[in-house]
């Protein structure tokens, strides 16, 4: 294992990035945290005796610079990432070492892909989007499903989720990209991204999950991170999203935050995601189950960022956890926190 490493988190005293700095002290890592508002990582490092807190804005480079100063690695944990990715990528250029975000916003997503890949690539670095519950993990079951195959005609990643009470960073992050869409939704058909005007109700439909899930009623078209980072490295023309409609609902309400009931902190949500790809007449299908998205979104970037900084990565430049890594290989690394099944393949 890695030990003494110093990993800057942007965004250390957000739901998601206490996680995050948790899980990396548990694996030997030194947390360097950081964020904008210096009361909130004052408080943090009192609760993580000996680590070292910086205050760093992403309206200011040079405060950006010297908080990463000295880390071999930064992970980005602060929404809305539309305004924090970019320079904190920029910053992570400059200083020469990989950049890991939990973004589940599909444009800030699509941005790091478009704006930094050559950039990215030219220097050497390593820059995984989205290394998160939504967008990273289907990524990683998605290829994983696929295998030996090479294309598929069409990818459909499922989330049953037992509820969704969201952090403040989820809704901040969904207001930001409502306001970029412009009322539009979004969708990854024909091989593209495409945004387009429908006032309907998104329509509903059965999903049969695996057992203990069981059939839930899901919404077509919920999109998610993963049509971005799916299509970027597999050539599956259609890319379909689904939620379960409860979790919808919830989202919609926000009436209040995730409430911890166990002594890591995580909520009761339970999740399975189930994924099918489909290649002719054959399909092919993976399924996890945890709990809480918000918690594992902390092992699985981590996870991440250990493999790449030994070296466990198949490219540098912008990449998708499932372009980067090993994916079977990877998901099995998470067995503590995620349990993964593959089906067997059966036809249409």
């Amino acid at each position: 294992m890695i030990t003494g490493q110093t990993v800057a988190v942007f965004g250390a005293y957000g739901h998601t990035g206490r996680f995050v700095v948790t899980e990396l002290r548990d694996r030997g890592f030194t947390p360097l945290l950081l964020g904008r508002d210096a009361d909130k990582l004052q408080a943090l490092a009192a609760s993580h005796p000996g680590l070292e807190h910086r205050v760093a804005s992403v309206d200011d480079p040079a405060s950006l610079d010297a908080a990463v100063k000295g880390a071999d690695a930064v992970i980005n944990c602060a929404g809305p990432f539309a305004s924090t990715g970019g320079p904190v990528i920029e910053a992570a250029l400059r200083a020469g070492i990989p950049y890991l975000d939990v973004a589940a916003e599909i444009e800030a997503n699509l941005d790091t892909f478009t704006h930094y890949a050559d950039r990215a690539r030219d220097a050497g670095v390593a820059v995984v989007p989205a290394m998160a519950f939504f967008g990273g993990l289907g990524d990683l079951l998605v290829t994983t499903a696929m295998g030996d195959w090479t294309t598929a005609d069409e990818a459909h990643v499922a989330y049953g989720l037992s509820s969704w009470h969201p952090t403040a960073g989820t809704l901040a992050s969904g207001t930001v990209s409502r306001d970029r869409r412009d009322g539009r939704r979004v969708r990854y058909t024909g091989g593209r991204l495409e945004y387009y005007l429908d006032e309907s109700d998104l329509p509903a439909l059965n999903w049969d999950f695996p057992a203990p899930a069981g059939p839930r009623t899901v919404l077509d078209g919920f999109t998610m991170a993963d049509v971005v980072t799916v299509p970027s490295h597999l050539s599956i023309p259609e890319v379909r999203t689904y939620m379960t409609t409860d979790a919808a609902r919830d989202l919609a309400t926000a009436d209040a935050p995730p409430t911890a009931v166990d002594e890591r902190g995580r909520s009761a949500q339970t999740f399975t995601v189930d994924v099918v790809v489909r290649s002719g007449d054959t399909r092919r299908r993976v399924v996890a189950s945890g709990q809480d998205i918000y918690a594992v979104s902390a092992p699985l970037v981590v996870e991440a960022l250990h493999r790449v900084l030994d070296g466990r990565c198949r490219t540098t430049g912008v990449a998708s956890a499932g372009a980067i890594f090993d994916a079977p290989d990877f998901l099995r690394a998470l067995c503590a926190y995620v349990s993964v099944e593959q089906l067997p393949e059966s036809g249409v």
